[in-house]
């Protein structure tokens, strides 16, 4: 393969291209994708676009402080660990993934993916700005939280990797440096897998937090500004998942890979699931808040590490009955709230999302 900007050599039929590793992709052309559902991906993102200035916190700073000791502590932790979750998703699927894609719509998604996580970066110094008077206070610590570190060690472990298997084969070193070309998939596709953890449980376990604060009704905006983020990872989830199915029907080295590294998957959600109990414990430390606590949210680390197991084909760790949050469900599925415009920001709006494949029967047995 090779690591050109452009190569004009490169005529291969887009169509019958792999995802990955099979020479960068050419001409940016979308009006046929091997994969639709990366497109889809990408027309939604766009559509979502936001900014966090949009939503109002006013009220959260007085909120903030009308809470208990403990909630405060709560809160910021909480809020810390998602500013550096995200200061390592704002930058690394573009920097892992990107250099290795192979279709437009592939590297056109990575692009958008990356650009809506550095938009939830800047979201939590929007949040920092308004419920404290010196954010440097949340912000100058967080690498001194070792509980916060830990995590973010474990997420890079796997993105480094990979981009260090990226480089070495860019600078075609000798022979007995370049990685062989099953040794990079492998590490795409362990990449892969815990970008999907982070997404899919890392990120929603935080999010549970910062959304029971709003069902006390207490620092609402921040609510509605993580309503917003994980409306964007409910697609950067999607993504992941789909990746991990269609990359062993892509390729027959992904459908070994896919076997070998089983077990080792499962341990990494294991791994991810215990990691976020832990957390919990910190969170919880100087005691609970109305509606939510330490067992309650490692019920719902195990409840929804099981979902996202099943997701990806993976046998599931847990006995787990139904979703021990279900209060959840309304933030993460926007539909499903219903208020009147003048009441209250609408944050399930979807800019351009105008519908092309209309023909004549689209509206067949219509009347005026």
């Amino acid at each position: 393969m090779t690591y050109n900007v452009f190569d004009s050599s490169n005529k291969k039929d887009h169509l019958k291209a792999r995802a990955f590793f099979d020479n960068a992709p050419t001409i940016a052309r979308f009006d046929k994708q091997k994969y639709p559902f990366l497109e889809k991906l990408t027309r939604q993102q766009m559509g979502f676009f936001w900014v966090p200035e949009e939503v109002d916190l006013t009220r959260d700073t007085k909120d903030f402080r009308d809470l208990t000791k403990n909630e405060q502590h709560i809160f910021t932790s909480n809020l810390k660990r998602q500013i550096l979750l995200d200061s390592v998703q704002g930058r690394a699927p573009t920097a892992a993934f990107s250099p290795i894609a192979s279709l437009p719509e592939l590297e056109n998604w990575i692009i958008a993916w990356t650009f809506s996580e550095s938009v939830h970066s800047r979201s939590y110094t929007h949040i920092i700005r308004n419920v404290y008077s010196d954010p440097s206070k949340v912000l100058d610590d967080i690498l001194d939280m070792q509980e916060i570190v830990d995590c973010a060690k474990d997420i890079s472990l796997y993105y480094d990797d990979l981009i260090d298997l990226n480089r070495r084969a860019a600078l075609n070193w000798h022979a007995h440096n370049t990685p062989s070309p099953y040794r990079h998939k492998l590490a795409l596709w362990m990449a892969l897998t815990s970008v999907n953890i982070l997404e899919g449980i890392r990120f929603y376990v935080s999010f549970a937090c910062s959304w029971a604060f709003a069902e006390l009704k207490k620092m609402e905006g921040n609510a509605k500004i993580i309503k917003l983020i994980a409306r964007d990872e409910n697609l950067h989830l999607a993504g992941t998942q789909q990746l991990l199915k269609v990359l062993p029907q892509d390729d027959p080295d992904f459908a070994l890979i896919k076997e070998e590294t089983r077990d080792d998957c499962v341990a990494m959600f294991k791994s991810a699931a215990e990691q976020e109990k832990a957390w919990a414990e910190y969170l919880f430390k100087n005691g609970s808040m109305i509606g939510l606590n330490k067992q309650l949210l490692c019920d719902y680390v195990e409840w929804i590490t099981n979902r996202r197991m099943q997701a990806v084909g993976l046998p599931t760790l847990y006995k787990t009955g139904s979703n021990p949050l279900p209060w959840t469900q309304k933030w993460i599925s926007g539909g499903e709230v219903q208020v009147a415009p003048q009441e209250t920001q609408i944050t399930s709006y979807i800019v351009g999302g105008v519908k092309k494949d209309v023909s004549t029967e689209t509206f067949k047995g219509m009347t005026l």
